[in-house]
């Protein structure tokens, strides 16, 4: 099985830690595509379309200016796995890990993103800012959904059997694309929910978020290939929930605590 994970717009550049061995992202002459069209926004255009502040637009645009489709390793580059912070990177805890850990990652952790379509936790990326629902166009493609639903389709094609679940720790903006790209894989989405003080639970709460990186580590540090196993997560309290649950759906509830 396969978690996948979306990106984070926060980034960590300044550490030089690796693991293991690193190489560039695989669909890297789409990403330079996407870029050439995303370098004609000026400033003030990244943030209208980004919904940023002043300083965030600017410093994206000279982000983007820089950029180059050169992910060696003397360039600006990180490993994806170690690149993305905010609170699913929290979860994740991948500067923990062991190479060892990182090995076991670059074939069970898939993580989405609107520059690189799709990312293996070992891959190289620089500096950028571009979600997915972002309404660029590019070529062709209305929009990024457009854009890399071929290349998604033929990445899982050459490199992800059919037969191989997903475990869809993403969010919705981010695993549309996949669902675009109509990739043949069984899937299991993961819903965690925090009971509120009325007892009713509820998802998308600060927990949750990280409870998604969480478990992609929970497979990770435990080698886990078996869908029975997710059940077992207990972490930061959550607990399976099978009257809640179905085949194609792991729910995890929280229950509140005063």
């Amino acid at each position: 099985m396969i978690a996948t994970l979306s990106p984070a717009k926060t980034l960590d550049f300044v550490s030089d830690q690796q693991l293991g061995t690193a190489e560039p992202p695989a669909l890297l002459d789409h990403s330079a595509e996407v870029m050439n069209h995303l370098k004609e926004w000026g400033p003030e255009q990244l943030q209208k379309r980004q919904s940023i502040s002043e300083d965030l637009a600017r410093l994206n645009y000279e982000r983007n200016q820089e950029w180059v489709q050169d992910h060696g390793p003397s360039a600006p580059v990180r490993q994806a796995a170690l690149a993305f912070q905010g609170d699913v990177y929290q979860g994740l805890e991948a500067k923990q890990w062991s190479p060892a850990d990182m090995d076991f990652a670059r074939d069970h952790l898939l993580i989405l993103s609107g520059l690189y379509g799709v990312l293996r936790p070992h891959e190289l990326i620089r500096p950028y800012r571009l979600e997915m629902g972002t309404k660029l166009a590019v070529q062709k493609a209305r929009n990024l959904y457009a854009f890399w639903s071929a290349p998604l389709r033929q990445y899982f094609e050459q490199h992800i059997p059919a037969e191989e679940p997903l475990i869809n720790l993403a969010s919705q903006e981010y695993f549309k694309a996949l669902e675009m790209a109509a990739v043949p894989n069984p899937v299991v989405h993961i819903q965690f929910k925090d009971e509120n003080k009325n007892g009713q639970y509820r998802g998308g709460a600060f927990h949750a978020k990280k409870a998604r990186g969480r478990m992609a580590n929970f497979i990770i540090q435990n080698r886990l290939d078996h869908l029975e196993d997710l059940r077992e997560f207990d972490l930061d309290r959550y607990y399976y929930a099978p009257e809640a649950s179905s085949d194609h759906t792991f729910t995890f509830l929280r229950d509140y605590k005063a």
